[in-house]
């Protein structure tokens, strides 16, 4: 039976696997040379961080690790789309886009590294901190949005979920609320085509992810996510159109996990090396450094520069990491209540007997 049902979603992308121009009206930032290799700067900046805290880990320095490989220009796209005041509700894989917002390296170490401390990172206060319960930032997220509406301030709220997380509850109430109250909203579904084991063909029919906002009355597009020019300009679109009273939007952000889900986790039980293969040839680190090869941009000789300055970054980062000071047993008590029951005191105390203090 024919369901009648009609809608078409639009797909933007601005260079090919090669990095060759297949959408000849670039953004203008796009023919900007500085703006360009500053993107691919910090692309190369999340893929060093990332390699180094996937070693952080095997060695024993750092706890269960999500990397980012592959999803490097749509984080990078997502958080250089934004403005400061804007709030970011991430999952807990966006590094890239919370980078570009201040936050440090050494806060997501100490994060994946059991310290809470992680969580009051540098960048926005008002940014919310990673959320691995999956779904739950995006009602966070509108929540902060309606606040902006009420407030009158020309404010947007951006959520990320994954590919999985976009058939969760909370992503379908926070898409409705959004639509229902005319919220400041963007919803960035990064389809890495993975929820954990579970490929993207199995846990949902809809021929798009994007197409999840349609019934919610948002505006839907999907991006390759691996095109940093095309994750910039939606990103940029869909929050300057919701900071002007225009409603939200759900943007589905097409790339490949290359990685792990975690470092808990061997994707190598669950999908062939074929794939991963073909994948790699769609990154986009390449992608980009091949577009700015083409300008006349990029030579080796700025490439090992730029590459020397991202290991400098990360290694200074990491020596901080490994340099925190453990925080003291009682921290684990300290944080949870505003007056600790008296139970709680009380195994607070024996604690510190233990400790002799």
């Amino acid at each position: 039976m024919d369901s009648g049902v009609r809608f078409e979603i639009d797909y933007l992308q601005y260079l090919d696997a090669e990095g060759r121009v297949v959408n000849p009206d670039l953004p203008d930032f796009a023919k900007d040379r500085g703006q360009l290799t500053g993107l691919y700067k910090d692309m190369l900046k999340v893929r060093c961080f990332d390699t180094k805290a996937v070693a952080l880990q095997r060695t024993g320095k750092l706890g269960t690790y999500a990397s980012s490989l592959g999803h490097e220009a749509t984080h990078i796209g997502i958080g250089s789309g934004m403005q400061l005041d804007d709030v970011l509700a991430p999952s807990y894989r966006e590094y890239g886009a919370q980078f570009v917002r201040g936050v440090k390296p050494r806060e997501v170490l100490l994060y994946w590294g059991g310290d809470e401390r992680g969580n009051d990172f540098s960048g926005p206060a008002h940014d919310f901190a990673w959320c691995v319960p999956i779904g739950t930032q995006c009602l966070h997220a509108a929540g902060a949005a309606l606040a902006f509406k009420l407030r009158k301030e020309p404010r947007v709220a951006v959520a990320c979920v994954g590919d999985g997380g976009s058939s969760k509850t909370d992503t379908n109430a926070a898409i409705n609320a959004a639509g229902a109250y005319g919220l400041p909203f963007v919803l960035c579904i990064i389809n890495n085509q993975w929820a954990i084991s579970v490929p993207r063909n199995s846990q949902t029919g809809a021929q798009t992810l994007a197409q999840k906002g349609v019934a919610g009355g948002l505006e839907c597009l999907q991006v390759d996510g691996n095109d940093i020019i095309a994750v910039k300009a939606a990103v940029e679109y869909a929050v300057k159109r919701a900071r002007h009273g225009h409603g939200g939007t759900v943007l589905e952000l097409v790339t490949y996990r290359l990685g792990d889900h975690t470092t808990a986790d061997d994707a190598r039980r669950y999908r062939d090396d074929e794939q991963v293969k073909q994948a790699w040839q769609r990154e986009p680190i390449k992608r980009l450094k091949h577009y700015l090869m083409l300008q006349g941009w990029w030579d080796e000789d700025l490439e090992a520069a730029w590459i020397a300055e991202c290991n400098a970054w990360v290694d200074a980062e990491v020596d901080a990491y490994l340099a925190t000071p453990v925080q003291p047993v009682e921290a684990m008590f300290d944080y949870l209540y505003a007056e600790p029951p008296h139970d709680v005191a009380e195994q607070r105390a024996q604690v510190l007997a233990l400790e002799k203090r």
